[in-house]
């Protein structure tokens, strides 16, 4: 199964998917945060995703603002809708900052796809993890 990353914010979502073995991590959509239920309903059933890491953004203190606390919520939430899925909440300190540096955002278009580009920063943060973890076995 693949697993696919949120970076969660108030006007958009930035969306990166696995490939089915979990090693590379690719941007997938910018969606409107409004429409985010409808995208996983889809997105999970086409894709065959199992895991969503939802990218958290702490503070640089490693305490919580109060878009933390608005990402937290809407994870919560989006746990009750789809209960089948398992949900990871990911440290996503410096991906926006990284996925501009990736790519200059010089137009709409640019600053949508940057999106999907911190999230797939996330997502391969995170198998990245994983496959440490497995490398200790």
């Amino acid at each position: 199964m693949k697993i696919l990353a949120l970076d969660m914010g108030d006007r958009w979502v930035g969306t990166a998917i696995s490939d089915p073995l979990g090693m590379l991590a690719r941007p997938y959509e910018t969606v409107d945060a409004r429409s985010l239920e409808i995208f996983l309903q889809k997105t999970i059933a086409q894709e065959s995703v199992g895991t969503i890491v939802a990218g958290v953004p702490k503070t640089l203190r490693d305490t919580e603002s109060d878009q933390t606390r608005k990402v937290k919520a809407d994870v919560a939430h989006l746990q009750i809708t789809f209960p089948a899925i398992t949900w990871i909440l990911w440290d996503e300190r410096w991906t926006s900052q990284q996925a501009s540096r990736l790519k200059r955002t010089k137009t709409k278009e640019d600053r949508l796809q940057s999106h999907s580009i911190a999230a797939a920063l996330i997502l391969g943060s995170y198998l990245d993890y994983l496959a440490f973890q497995k490398s200790l076995l």
